[in-house]
């Protein structure tokens, strides 16, 4: 195995086609072909689907080539650093479930390092997503929680994907909602004072099954729901319908303003907030300091 080759997988994975990734890289295709099929051969199995249309990657081609883009990434800092005496910007990628806090960890992180060495990724995602970006190396940290309802099923996800969880934080549980909600005022609430509002969720898309979802009594039979994408839709939503959702009960006003709240749900159900990196990964200097922004939360949370 090569650099060159892991190069070449890299190409062929951005253009799906052998005669564009040839033209780009220089080379003839059936040397391309042949680079190709001599490492997939080394290997053991196909990195790619060859169809009449192009090339799509396998599953295992998909895990491999996160793989081959972290060589090449530190291929490329080690070159820069130490013998083309080149600066090179180092990243910083980062996935999780749709937390403001989370979000606002990663922006104090931002603003401790700049910009002028790091170039910043954040994908605020679905719940299979955040466990395959870290998977595949696409984020060097995924956040999410675990309960006792989800995490057998999701621990061995991790453990079979070759990652491992770390708790930061247990948390209550807390209806978000906006606070022209006529349950607003409450200091606790039942899901029995909930029935006549919309519970809010995140849509999870192909893998809706519920331990992939975000919020926690996943399975309760609710008489009004609305899936959202996105946030934002869901902080419209919670204004326009007085809809709610189940929460950790950390509030950051700075992002999401001041016109919302979390109210105590009547519940004896906790979560835990922690992350998940690969196996035996040690993580990066600015990998920890954004764990460690992270772990300030836990004086926040809610009693």
């Amino acid at each position: 195995m090569t650099l060159n080759q892991l190069k070449y997988i890299i190409e062929l994975s951005k253009e799906n086609s052998i005669n564009e990734a040839a033209k780009k890289l220089f080379i003839s295709q059936p040397s391309l072909t042949a680079a190709l099929k001599s490492l997939e051969q080394e290997i053991g199995f196909d990195i790619f689907l060859r169809k009449k249309s192009g090339i799509s990657l396998t599953v295992k081609g998909a895990e491999f080539l996160g793989y081959a883009k972290s060589v090449i990434e530190q291929y490329e800092i080690l070159d820069a650093k130490y013998i083309s005496k080149n600066n090179i910007k180092k990243t910083f990628h980062v996935s999780m479930q749709h937390y403001t806090f989370a979000v606002n960890a990663f922006i104090k992180v931002i603003n401790q390092y700049g910009m002028d060495e790091y170039e910043f990724e954040i994908h605020e995602t679905k719940t299979y997503d955040v466990i395959e970006n870290v998977k595949n190396q696409k984020s060097e940290v995924g956040i999410l929680y675990l309960n006792d309802y989800n995490q057998a099923v999701l621990e061995k996800i991790f453990n079979e994907a070759g990652l491992s969880f770390t708790p930061l934080f247990d948390c209550g549980i807390y209806a978000y909602m906006s606070k022209k909600n006529p349950l607003s005022d409450r200091k606790e609430i039942t899901m029995e004072d909930l029935d006549d509002y919309p519970c809010l969720t995140f849509a999870q898309g192909d893998y809706n099954s519920f331990y992939f979802a975000e919020e926690v009594l996943s399975t309760y039979h609710y008489k009004r729901m609305v899936r959202a994408n996105d946030r934002a839709t869901l902080l419209n939503l919670m204004v326009g319908i007085n809809g709610y959702t189940l929460c950790s009960g950390i509030i950051c006003e700075d992002l999401n303003g001041t016109d919302y709240c979390a109210v105590k749900l009547k519940t004896d159900e906790k979560m835990t907030i922690g992350y998940i990196s690969r196996k035996l990964s040690v993580l990066s200097e600015i990998g920890e300091k954004y764990i460690s922004e992270l772990s300030k939360y836990r004086e926040k949370v809610l009693e």
